[in-house]
């Protein structure tokens, strides 16, 4: 199984650690057992030939040879680690396993004497690293998009081959979670989520409701974001990027750009386009009810690629639901909207002309036209919208199960019971605030025959009178 680590900017601390002892002593005879020319000798092995030092200036030597820009980040790391119950392969298996993965990543393509120069580092039974520097010897950049899932499908040859625990396949839909040093650098800012988690929600908001390009590139603006447009050679915008305000790398000297595709798997420019709807005239809250119901009803019948279609648009439904709630139930709502949001991403293709789609979508627009109508409406407006999401997404839940979508199933029934959480709170009454003992107030007249006395204290000012009531009894009368 490959799994990308961490960029870097060092090749001579990545490789420290690699062959050090690990954070906890789990290093064990740390060694090469492949590199992008035969022969090169071991640093671990053969240090009076080759040092750590002398292995990370041959690797880095085509950046620094580089004419142009040299990559903020030039260090490549990818680990590949069977499972445990694997046999243990032997070092001249894993260095073929090493030759296939850069060559399948467009790391070293076979055949390829002027690419980019790398490394397989093995410090335990069951997975090696590898390691290269992102420029080629002959001065060009490597063409290493689609890298992990190309090194996926050389896993799956090996799998068959060499009867190994065959791996499931690499899940497109599900989330991009932070890494740990975006995580780290959030907490540092006192920050409650990693930009990256701001500003995916940011987007997918715009992109729910966006008509066209303009109109998204504008709602992000609006929304206090950073927005970078990338044009082709015409001037057609053909990509973008976002950043947070303030978040800053390389000692605040840039900001921290993020493309749509990096965000997430459907946020590119054209699967975003792909939402765009045409503009639709505001409808009461009401009919957005009725829409979503039927909207339900339309989707448990779905075919399979109009059914995808439909789920995606009620993802972007509940995302302007939970932009649109009432503070009471908004943390839910949200939390049921990323919930869902694996299951606004089904596998295979998909159509987006389903009757579902068009129910879902106006709605949409219904709830960012008129929010004031839902709080006015008060709890039973409220209400009624959670239930009719909560049908919606239960035929969602159906037509996953039907359609075999096993991580899609678990993530829309889990937003689901999200959201009839947040029905349940709406539909709690208030708790009834204690009724207020106003204290009377009482005049005291001195008893005859003793004198002026002393009144005791007032216990409370008296009311002023209302000019507007007729004269009630005065003073130290009494009724």
């Amino acid at each position: 199984m490959p799994k990308k680590a961490g960029s870097g900017e060092s090749t001579a601390d990545l490789l420290a650690y690699l062959f050090g002892p690990g954070n906890h002593d789990e290093h064990t005879d740390p060694h090469l057992v492949a590199a992008w020319t035969p022969g090169l000798p071991c640093p671990a092995r053969n240090p009076g030939r080759m040092t750590l030092a002398d292995l990370a200036l041959l690797l880095d030597a085509p950046v620094d040879a580089l004419r142009g820009p040299r990559p903020a980040e030039h260090v490549w790391h990818v680990s590949v680690r069977n499972e445990p119950d694997d046999r243990t392969l032997t070092d001249a298996e894993w260095a073929t396993v090493a030759a296939e993965m850069v060559a399948a990543a467009g790391i070293a393509p076979h055949g390829d004497t002027q690419a980019c120069r790398w490394v397989a580092v093995r410090h335990a039974d069951d997975h090696i690293h590898l390691v290269a520097t992102l420029a080629r010897q002959d001065g060009r950049h490597p063409r290493i998009r689609g890298d992990i899932p190309n090194m996926h499908t050389a896993a799956r040859a090996f799998e068959t081959a060499w009867d190994l625990t065959p791996m499931s396949k690499l899940d497109r839909t599900a989330r991009r979670a932070p890494v740990t040093g975006e995580r780290e650098k959030a907490a540092r800012r006192g920050l409650p989520e990693a930009a990256r988690e701001s500003l995916q929600r940011t987007v997918r908001e715009a992109a729910a409701l966006a008509a066209d390009d303009a109109d998204f590139l504008t709602r992000l603006r609006d929304a206090g974001v950073r927005v970078r447009e990338h044009h082709d050679d015409n001037g057609a915008l053909d990509g973008y990027a976002v950043a947070l305000p303030g978040d800053r790398a390389d000692r605040g000297t840039r900001p921290v750009w993020f493309s749509g595709r990096t965000l997430a798997y459907d946020l590119s420019l054209p699967r975003i386009r792909e939402r765009f709807h045409p503009a639709i005239a505001p409808a009461d809250l009401a009919r957005a009810h009725t829409r979503i119901r039927e909207a339900a009803t339309l989707l448990a019948r779905a075919g399979r690629a109009e059914g995808a279609g439909d789920v995606a648009a009620l993802g972007d439904l509940l995302v302007v639901a939970a932009a649109t709630s009432p503070a009471s139930v908004r943390d839910q709502v949200r939390a049921a909207a990323a919930a869902f949001e694996q299951a606004s991403r089904p596998p295979g293709t998909r159509t987006l002309h389903g009757a579902a789609r068009a129910h879902f979508k106006a709605s949409a627009r219904a709830l960012e036209r008129a929010p004031r109508t839902a709080r006015g409406g008060g709890a039973p407006a409220v209400l009624n919208l959670l239930i009719a999401l909560v049908e919606a997404v239960e035929a969602a839940t159906a037509w996953h199960r039907a359609q075999h979508h096993d991580a899609q199933t678990r993530a829309a029934a889990q937003a689901a019971v999200l959201l009839r959480e947040a029905a349940t709170l709406t539909s709690t009454p208030p708790p009834t605030r204690p009724t207020r003992t106003v204290p009377r107030t009482v005049r005291v007249t001195p008893a005859a025959g003793r004198g002026p006395g002393v009144a005791p204290p007032v216990t409370a000012v008296p009311p002023r009178p209302n000019p507007n009531l007729p004269p009630g009894p005065g003073a130290g009368r009494s009724r």
